[in-house]
């Protein structure tokens, strides 16, 4: 009996270990893998929506990384679509019919003129499901110029209409606001932080606003999606090219595997969704980047400072006579002694200096100028002849190396006493010659006397 009972308290203890373990593993599935898209009635391959991002805005008052550095912290493959400038009844209420065949959630920023025009088709997007943020009131393209008290007015007055067309429920109204044109201010961006209000910009547009054709914003809306692999896609519903390309871009976004994730505020009742901050990043940064920079030099405050005093007259450059003139005027009180050396000018020996030559030293006589330019000895003379003589002899050696060999073996060779009887008699020649020579230059020679 005892053995029984045994038997009978272990099949129960499995039992309980075993559903135990089933109800951890079913809560760990549905934590870890994201939630199916829901059935879409009349469309079994709808897109849908993969799931539901709670935000605080007061933890992330800004993103978007077409001008912040943080955007919502999305899985990859994610894409949050958003749309502006409404709504406009004839656009709008297609681009909420192409959404519900999808069963799609998205995030609508309106402007108090439209609301207030169409309350209607405010009413319309909550009763769908979507998330509600403003536009301003009129969509100025100049928040970042205007005075901030008229952007705060701009801001205000467009809550205030898109509440009166939600009939006050501020349950419905997400504090979510979008810069008319991205036009970003800083003060416009404080005080919608002051307010608990999210700016929200965008990670890519499809530039669907643009005079372009509904392939090109098909075009551009995947690629740039692709470029990213997730993010917030900026669209209009008051275009008539969004709503032509739209069911286009949700069908490739489906067959190319992407998931649409909607994105609500977050209340006391429905606290945000756990994220690290790394997620709020376009490109997390890896294990082995810091996430966290670098802290801030903070100002140090000094209690006690060393200076050195004001410079004197006496630290001065001595030759610097207009500085010295200038403080004298301003009336500069008595100076005090610096504490670096001062400056000493050396005295070196006073140079000697010789007298200037008089003019008479450089004056020449008109008969000595003659005598020093045209004056040869005779000494000089007769080298020059015996210069001249040798120069002859050696041209004529040159010219009988430059003759062919049976000239110099053969007849033209002169015999040595004819030779020897040739430079004697061309040696009288020369004589004659210099004989004829002398007394030119010996007149030459002669000074020219100056009559008395």
């Amino acid at each position: 009996m005892f053995a029984s009972v045994l038997v009978d308290t272990r099949k129960r203890s499995r039992a309980v270990i075993g559903t135990a373990l089933l109800g951890w593993a079913m809560f760990l599935g549905g934590t870890a893998q994201p939630a199916r898209a829901a059935e879409c009635p009349g469309n079994p391959n709808a897109l849908g929506t993969s799931r539901t991002l709670v935000v605080d805005p007061t933890e992330h008052p800004r993103i978007g990384t077409m001008q912040y550095r943080e955007t919502l912290p999305l899985a990859d493959h994610e894409v949050v679509l958003t749309f502006d400038d409404g709504p406009l009844p004839k656009y709008s209420n297609q681009v909420l019919a192409i959404l519900a065949s999808q069963c799609i959630k998205a995030t609508f920023f309106t402007i108090g003129s439209q609301a207030r025009a169409n309350p209607e088709g405010v009413r319309k997007l909550a009763a769908a499901g979507h998330t509600i943020g403003t536009h301003t009131q009129t969509h100025p393209l100049t928040m970042n110029k205007m005075p901030i008290e008229r952007a705060r007015q701009e801001i205000d007055d467009g809550i205030a209409s898109t509440l009166a067309a939600l009939n006050g429920d501020r349950s419905k109204l997400a504090p979510f606001f979008r810069i008319p044109g991205l036009m970003r201010a800083e003060g416009v961006e404080n005080y919608l932080a002051s307010r608990g209000i999210q700016t929200w910009s965008a990670d890519f547009p499809a530039d669907d606003w643009r005079h372009i054709s509904p392939q090109r914003v098909y075009d551009l809306a995947i690629q740039r999606i692709e470029a990213h692999h997730k993010g917030i896609l900026l669209l209009h519903d008051i275009q008539p090219r969004t709503v032509a390309a739209l069911p286009r871009i949700l069908n490739e976004l489906k067959a190319r595997g992407y998931r649409i994730v909607h994105v609500v505020p977050a209340t006391p009742d429905r606290p945000a969704t756990p994220t690290e901050p790394q997620q709020w990043f376009m490109h997390p940064p890896s294990e082995t980047i810091a996430v966290s920079r670098w802290p801030r030099i903070p100002n140090f405050v000094y209690t006690a400072r060393k200076t050195l005093p004001a410079p004197v007259f006496s630290a001065l450059d001595w030759r610097d006579a207009e500085a010295l003139d200038h403080a004298q005027r301003a009336r500069i009180g008595q100076p005090h002694q610096a504490l670096w050396p001062q400056p000493h000018v050396a005295q070196g020996n006073p140079v000697s200096t010789l007298a200037v030559p008089a003019a008479s030293v450089f004056r020449i006589p008109e008969g000595e100028s003659l005598t020093l330019l045209a004056t040869r000895s005779h000494a000089n003379h007769g080298v020059a002849q015996a210069a001249t003589a040798t120069a002859r002899q050696a041209k004529g050696a040159r010219r009988t190396a430059h003759l062919p060999p049976g000239a110099s073996r053969g007849k033209a060779r002169p015999a040595p006493q004819h030779a020897e009887q040739s430079d004697r008699s061309a040696g009288a020649v020369r004589l004659a010659s210099l004989k004829k020579r002398a007394p030119r230059a010996e007149a030459t020679a002669i000074p020219k006397r100056v009559p008395d």
